[in-house]
Order: structure tokens, then C-alpha cells, then sequence
């Protein structure tokens, strides 16, 4: 087994980029550096079907999938970015690492629950700011769980499905309930959900809930007629933003490779206003990009379109002066 890392006298369950393996874009190890970076990617490689008998769900694979697409991306990005008008990080020279995979354990939801929320409160703890790599959706409960301390959240979910079932076959912490369990956390005081659409598993009762709870709901079909400004103006007020992006939010026709595609969904375009709109409103504490599926997609469009979407998140945080305090 690889080395954990450790802090004080508890130990963190993160398993180091194992040597002659790729790194996020070639990053450092977060084991490499003497000062914590001010943004580290941590991948989940979770996917827990509901039977509890089925197998494994693809987004299991997709971290590592996701390092070995992004060394594509690692020659340039930080040459002349287009879309950015100039560098990606806006002059700025960030440091960024590859903290690891948390270490999950065969069978232990609860225990690999526990794990990532220990992972990431590693990770705040330290004033680093996570970018997580699931894993499926039910990653976002055990992350959020680690702001504890935050006083006011807003979790803002670019996703084609609402995940506010209380729970399905007897699991209230999978895939389709993070946005639930998330209204339930002290620390989340609002939520803005962009990109809804079709059936899923999101039932009428769901969606009252979601609705009495105060969550701003947004239709993919919405964005598409009044445009991203207009979703902008009702994103509520928050000490701090919290992203979650499910990849089955992006049009499938950009990104096919999700557990669940569902046709009417946003655009490339959508989501980089969408993420600079949230940055220029305030701090982003923390991103999650999940349910990418990258055996669905021999192509690796998918894949180059995830990596290009984490790296327009951390542009939009550096343009917006996130980071010009540190």
C-alpha cells in the first residue's frame, strides 16, 4: 500500500500519485511541497450502484482517466488563452499540486464517507482550495460535510437532474440525494441549481421540497431563452460558493461520456459565464466535477472538455482577485 499522508498525530486517508504515474496537467505531488498549494486537485474514485449487488459504476475510473487526459493540456496552458483575452491565471502565479486519490475501501459506504470528508477538511484545514475528481454524485455529501465551519454556503450545481431524493432502496447517501443532504447541513444556506431537465429520479414531491427549501431552480430550457446573465441575477448571497458540476449537465453532443446523458443540456459557452458569473460574486471555496463515464467515450472529447472546464473554473477564480491576497 502507498504511503498515507499524515497530520499531527491522525492520519488522512490519501494515497499519493503513485510514482512514473501522471499527475493532474504534470503538477507536483502535494507530498513535494514544504508550503500547501492554494489549489489541489483530489481525486474520489467512487461509483456505489443502488443494488448494492451491481457493478461498479464507471465514474470510479474517472480520475484517473481525467490525469491522463489533461497532460494534453500541459504544454500550453498557460500560453495566450483566447476565451481569457490573456493567461489563465491572470498574471498570477498560483501554486496547484495532485494531492492523491482518498483511499476507499471495498463495501465501507459509511467508512469511505467519513474518509473524504477527512480528506477534504485536510485540505481547508490547511487553506488550500479543492478541486475534487469523482467518482459519482454521491461524493458531494461526505465534501460538503468538511465546511462545517463555514458560516454561509452557496452550493450552485450545474446538472441535469435536481438529486433531492430523501432516499432510494434504503441508501440516503448516493447519488440521487446530494442536494438534499445539503439543504440539511447547517453551513448551506442557499443553493442555485442550473440545468435541469427531462425525467430522472427527481419525482413531483422532490421538487416541492427543493422549491419550499428556497432553492433557486433553472431549467436547462431557461438558460437557453434568457441567457446566463439572467441566471446570474438570482444567484443569492453567500460568505462562499461551492461548485458542483455534474458532467450530464453539459449537452451530451459536447460531452457524451456521463453515467446519464440527457439531450437539451448547456453549452460550453454557458458554463464559463456561468463559473466567471459566480466567481466575480464572490470567494469559490471549493469545486467538484462528477459522473464522467470515460468508457462511454473512446472519442475522449469528454474528457478534454472536463479538463478544459476546471481549468476555466481556476481562471475564473484568479480574474476575479481570489487569489491577489495570498
Amino acid at each position: 500500500m502507498r504511503e498515507q499522508y499524515e497530520v499531527g498525530r491522525s492520519e488522512v486517508s490519501i494515497l499519493p500519485v503513485q510514482a512514473g504515474c501522471p499527475t493532474v496537467l504534470g503538477l507536483p505531488r502535494l507530498d513535494e511541497l514544504q508550503q500547501p498549494p492554494q489549489l489541489a486537485f483530489l481525486g474520489v474514485p467512487y461509483g456505489v450502484p443502488y443494488t448494492g449487488s451491481g457493478p461498479e459504476l464507471p465514474s470510479a475510473a474517472a480520475p484517473a482517466a481525467f490525469r491522463a487526459a489533461s497532460l494534453a493540456f500541459q504544454p500550453y496552458y498557460r500560453n495566450y488563452d483566447v476565451d481569457f483575452e490573456g493567461d489563465l491565471f491572470a498574471g498570477r502565479a498560483l501554486s496547484l499540486a495532485d494531492a492523491g486519490d482518498v483511499m476507499l475501501l471495498p463495501g465501507d459506504h459509511a467508512g469511505n464517507l467519513s474518509r473524504i470528508t477527512g480528506a477534504i477538511s485536510y485540505l481547508l484545514d490547511s487553506g488550500t482550495v479543492p478541486i475534487v475528481l469523482g467518482g459519482d454524485h454521491a461524493v458531494t455529501i461526505p465534501v460538503l460535510r468538511a465546511y462545517r465551519g463555514f458560516r454561509s454556503l452557496c452550493v450552485v450545481q450545474i446538472d441535469a437532474h435536481l438529486d433531492w431524493r430523501d432516499e432510494v432502496n434504503g441508501v440516503r447517501e448516493g447519488y440521487s440525494s446530494p442536494m438534499r443532504r445539503a439543504s440539511e447541513l447547517p453551513a448551506v444556506r442557499a443553493m442555485l441549481q442550473v440545468g435541469l431537465r427531462g425525467a430522472g429520479s427527481g419525482r413531483a414531491e422532490e421538487f416541492a421540497a427543493a422549491r419550499a427549501w428556497g432553492s433557486v431552480l433553472v431549467p436547462a430550457r431557461v438558460v437557453h431563452e434568457r441567457g446566463v446573465a439572467w441566471v446570474l441575477e438570482r444567484l443569492p448571497a453567500a460568505d462562499g460558493y461551492y461548485v458542483t458540476i455534474d458532467a450530464d449537465g453539459i449537452d451530451p453532443a459536447f460531452m457524451p461520456g456521463v453515467n446519464a446523458p440527457a439531450p437539451g443540456g448547456l453549452t460550453y459557452w454557458q458554463v464559463f459565464d456561468l463559473l466567471c458569473g459566480v466567481a466575480r460574486r464572490g470567494r469559490v471555496v471549493g469545486i467538484d466535477l462528477v459522473e464522467l463515464a470515460p468508457a462511454r467515450d473512446p472519442s475522449g472529447v469528454t474528457l478534454a472538455h472536463a479538463v478544459r472546464l476546471l481549468l476555466v473554473a481556476i481562471g475564473a477564480m484568479a480574474h476575479a482577485g481570489q487569489f491577489d491576497e495570498t
